[in-house]
């Protein structure tokens, strides 16, 4: 058999063909063969490089032998386009077979009538344990909580504890701690599997127990909840309600996810794009893009509406045309980047009133030192170019001048949207190219203006 991957981390062509084949001639047997055993990473990298025909075929003749946490490592799109071929009973012998976080990020994607009729199929506990999850808010804690854990009282020795995990017939998959709970199901401590391993039989819970685990409630912000992971170097964590009840349990693989979903909005909102994934259509994709190159597109007119001010200036010396896009192109890249900073700062909290006014003078002494250091390489050029001392003086000053606004509004601007609670990631860019691109000119051709004693 051929590897799964090849060199470069994807699915290599070999084994590609051969569930290709597979899947045309409906080999269940070869199908179970050739990805039954795949880690559920694998089996959804293989489902998204199968083309879309190809796809829930896959999944239907693999049957029982298909590991549906393989849908959460897919797309979107690609996982909703999957669910929708897929019968509800088909979903339900599948999702009953997922952990409880899984489970929840699967049936949040179905329509209410759809997730009635799966969990209805669902044994009691099963279904009132999942719903509970799905009760919470969507962005919460309590979606990522897995529901199954060990809770024990703090009376009982670590030989009972032990004991009881070796008896018990549905543990959670993975765990790294116990929970300590008082007759209410309030938490009260928590004690780490080494620590109960290194430690004699006849010891009570009580006595090796952290009295102060951290903990969150189930409805507190992900991203807040996996930013304390990060902070802290947890590894799992309990979720408790607002009377302090322990409902779930925290894992750092679902908080990874997070992680690397929050930064892949922020990086797809600084350029605009929302929330497409790269398997969207072309339509969607479109539609979803069109609406910030609207707003790009208004900003753009700002920017000639400010040029027409000075129409005479420009005809009176054309070598200002020439030179104006140099301008608007530093402070444009220039605010980018302090943008880039702030936006990235503000959505770890290591940017907030306590130290945006010493951020705020770094960042505009940054981009005045370098500021001086482009006017005087781009004056210097554009003397040479044109032949003119005055125009390099001219375009040197408003370079500085630009750059200085781009440190400013770079910083400012991600701020006051945080304050409105517009989402900076999203917003920042369109409204920092626009200060820098009027700013840019119209400081340009003002100079100009001045300097040479042009008609504006």
């Amino acid at each position: 058999m051929p590897p799964v991957r090849d060199d470069d981390g994807r699915v290599s062509e070999d084994f590609l063909a051969l569930a290709r084949a597979a899947v045309d001639t409906e080999d269940a047997p070869a199908l179970i063969g050739l990805a039954g055993d795949l880690h559920e990473a694998d089996v959804a990298d293989l489902i998204e490089s199968l083309e879309s025909d190809r796809r829930v075929p896959f999944v239907r003749l693999l049957g029982e032998e298909f590991d549906y946490a393989a849908l959460t490592e897919l797309d979107e799109a690609v996982r909703l386009a999957i669910l929708d071929e897929l019968p509800n009973d088909t979903l339900a012998e599948g999702i009953g077979e997922l952990d409880s976080d899984d489970a929840v990020y699967i049936l949040e994607d179905l329509q209410p009538e759809d997730q009635a009729a799966i969990l209805e199929q669902l044994p009691y506990p099963d279904r009132i344990q999942l719903q509970r999850s799905l009760d919470y808010p969507e962005e919460s804690a309590g979606r990522l909580m897995q529901t199954d854990f060990i809770a024990v009282p703090p009376f009982w020795s670590v030989g009972q504890t032990i004991d009881y995990m070796r008896d018990a017939e549905d543990l959670p998959e993975t765990f790294h701690e116990i929970f300590v709970v008082d007759p209410g199901f309030r938490l009260i401590g928590a004690v780490p599997l080494d620590k109960i391993l290194r430690t004699k039989r006849n010891t009570k819970i009580s006595a090796i127990m952290t009295d102060d685990p951290e903990t969150f409630k189930a409805t507190d912000d992900r991203e807040e909840v996996a930013r304390s992971f990060e902070r802290y170097n947890l590894v799992s964590a309990a979720a408790v309600d607002d009377a302090g009840r322990l409902v779930g349990m925290l894992m750092i693989d679902d908080i990874v996810d997070v992680i690397q979903q929050e930064a892949e909005e922020d990086l797809r909102g600084l350029a605009g794009l929302g929330d497409e994934e790269i398997s969207d259509t072309v339509l969607v994709t479109a539609r979803s893009r069109l609406n910030w190159l609207v707003v790009n597109l208004g900003t753009a007119v700002l920017a000639s509406v400010v040029i027409s001010l000075f129409e005479g200036t420009i005809e009176a010396m054309v070598a200002l045309a020439v030179l104006m896009p140099i301008v608007a192109s530093m402070g444009g890249n220039a605010g980018t980047q302090t943008m880039t900073v702030a936006v990235r700062a503000l959505a770890t909290q290591e940017l907030d009133a306590r130290n945006m006014w010493r951020v705020l003078r770094r960042e505009v002494l940054v981009s005045l030192l370098n500021g001086v250091a482009l006017a005087i390489l781009v004056g210097l050029c554009a003397w040479l170019w044109f032949d003119s001392v005055g125009l390099g003086v001219v375009i040197a000053s408003s370079i500085v001048v630009n750059l200085f606004f781009a440190g400013l509004s770079g910083l400012l601007i991600p701020v006051a949207l945080e304050k409105m609670n517009i989402d900076p990631a999203i917003a920042s860019s369109v409204f920092v190219t626009t200060v820098t691109d009027v700013v840019g000119f119209f400081a340009f051709l003002w100079i100009a203006a001045l300097w040479f004693q042009l008609p504006l």
